[in-house]
């Protein structure tokens, strides 16, 4: 019987916390992320680091694809670097990361050491 009061309660107390939850706004900005390799080759020891914090990849191969979802803390340019099939290893800047930035940004990593950053963000605070 107790045990029946305190799920009907702990089902209750969901939607009032949702609700509580939304008129508070508490809120994480997030952006995702994704990394394509057109190199025509594979790249190895990737990492793409942002404000605050880093990710990556062993390896990603020709065609291949990387997903990623990250919370930005800070302001600094996004960076990436990784090993091409030469063995030469490459750096690449791109664009600014706020706090409070949602949304996607893709990176196409491209043959000789380039990339393209495609960044489809919105600002928030």
């Amino acid at each position: 019987m107790i045990t029946r009061i305190r799920r009907i309660i702990g089902f209750q107390a969901v939607p009032v916390l949702l609700a509580f939850f939304a008129i508070t706004g508490c809120r994480s900005y997030h952006v995702g992320v994704t990394i394509e390799n057109r190199t025509g080759a594979a790249i190895q020891l990737l990492e793409i680091d942002y404000p605050s914090a880093s990710f990556g990849a062993g390896s990603l191969g020709p065609g291949a694809s990387l997903h990623y979802q990250i919370q930005v803390r800070g302001a600094a340019p996004v960076k990436v670097q990784y090993t091409a099939a030469d063995g030469i290893q490459k750096q690449i800047s791109g664009p600014t990361l706020s706090e409070g930035d949602e949304g996607l940004l893709q990176i196409v990593i491209l043959p000789d050491g380039k990339a393209e950053f495609t960044p489809q963000l919105s600002h928030r605070r």
